[in-house]
């Protein structure tokens, strides 16, 4: 093979390697992104943090993300997480770094 065929396809396979999704199970708790790093004792919203992100969700136009401890990922699924709000969990999906979004796969009850 030629040198300049090998870089060539060298540099392909690095670009394909660099643009595949980042796959991966994320720990955490389900909030709002109006409190996801704040806490919900400032809103007031309900009586406990799960009550408080769900109707921050329905009144305030918020969104579920996945609160790390340092990071809030926002969630593509916006559905499931309201059964896990509050909650330590584990989410399985893609995570696009540039936005902080996973495209959730699935929400589980962390173990």
């Amino acid at each position: 093979m030629k040198p300049l065929m090998f870089c060539l396809l060298a540099a392909a396979a690095l670009s394909a390697a660099q643009d595949k999704p980042d796959r991966r199970t994320v720990k955490g708790t389900i909030v709002d992104n109006v409190c996801a790093k704040a806490g919900h004792s400032h809103m007031r919203m309900g009586p406990t943090d799960a009550e408080c992100a769900v109707a921050c969700v329905a009144a305030h136009d918020a969104t579920y993300v996945l609160y790390d401890g340092q990071d809030a990922y926002t969630l593509s699924d916006q559905k499931t997480p309201e059964q896990f709000a509050a909650q330590q969990v584990s989410v399985i999906g893609t995570l696009d770094a540039k936005t902080r979004t996973i495209r959730v796969e699935s929400i589980s009850p962390a173990k």
